[in-house]
């Protein structure tokens, strides 16, 4: 069987620049609203929609809802690679990003999201926890809890075998707005931000849902789960 019909209808949706641009914006591995992929496009929301759909059906985009919203990547590592050998051809244009307030870039960095650890360091905290073995990625989008993890979270103060399961189970992989990445929610991610705070090494905002990481949570997150990560008042635009 050819395959030039199969290989002719990709290169032909990757060739149109809007689906290009979007393409392009997707290939760090992170999944974005179709909002931002329009505005990296240069496009309109509704044209935006109709190049989305194509490339969903055309096998090289995957969709993940995340309550009402819904945030596209791309269909694997395969095809970021494709790309990647694309590009070295002929030198991309960069990507258009929105500028970000003050404000903005501290949401982005750490934020309660439904009470749990969300942004930068809600992320990097749950890649740390996966990459230690203390949770593991199950089906259904939830995290399973190891031994070792309970233990760790026990060290804390935080009773894994405590908390109290919802029909969505105990631990969750919720789908992070700005890093586009999963963060730890569910019960276990409600009592770890909770925790953390209780600790001295969060501080909420009273005001916005703005999370502030103290001097001593920085070395905290540092020494016991290798998490480093750059404050907001650090971060550039």
């Amino acid at each position: 069987m050819s395959l030039l019909p199969s290989f002719a209808g990709v290169a032909s949706l990757i060739a149109d620049p809007a689906r290009a641009a979007m393409l392009i914006a997707l290939i760090d591995g992170r999944a974005l609203p179709a909002g931002e992929l329009a505005y990296a496009a240069g496009i309109t929301a509704q044209t935006a929609s109709s190049h989305l759909a194509k490339l969903l059906d055309g096998g090289l985009l995957r969709v993940e809802t995340e309550g009402r919203h819904r945030y596209y990547r791309l269909a694997g590592a395969h095809v970021a690679q494709a790309l990647e050998h694309l590009a070295t051809i002929r030198p991309t244009e960069p990507v258009r990003r929105k500028a970000r307030t003050p404000q903005a870039r501290e949401l982005r960095f750490a934020r309660c999201c439904y009470d749990h650890l969300a942004g930068q360091l809600g992320v990097a905290a749950t890649c740390a926890l996966q990459e230690k073995g203390f949770i593991v990625p199950a089906e259904d989008k939830k995290f399973d809890v190891t031994a070792a993890g309970a233990a760790w979270f026990g060290g804390l103060g935080l009773d894994v075998k405590a908390l109290r399961p919802t029909r969505r189970g105990l631990a969750r992989q919720c789908l992070d707005w700005t890093e586009r990445s999963h963060h730890l929610a569910g019960p276990l991610g409600v009592a770890f931000l909770k925790t953390l705070c209780d600790a001295g090494w969060l501080r909420r905002s009273r005001a916005s849902r703005i999370v502030q990481l103290t001097p001593r949570g920085r070395l905290e997150l540092k020494e016991r789960l290798g998490v480093e990560v750059q404050p907001a008042s650090e971060l550039a635009g």
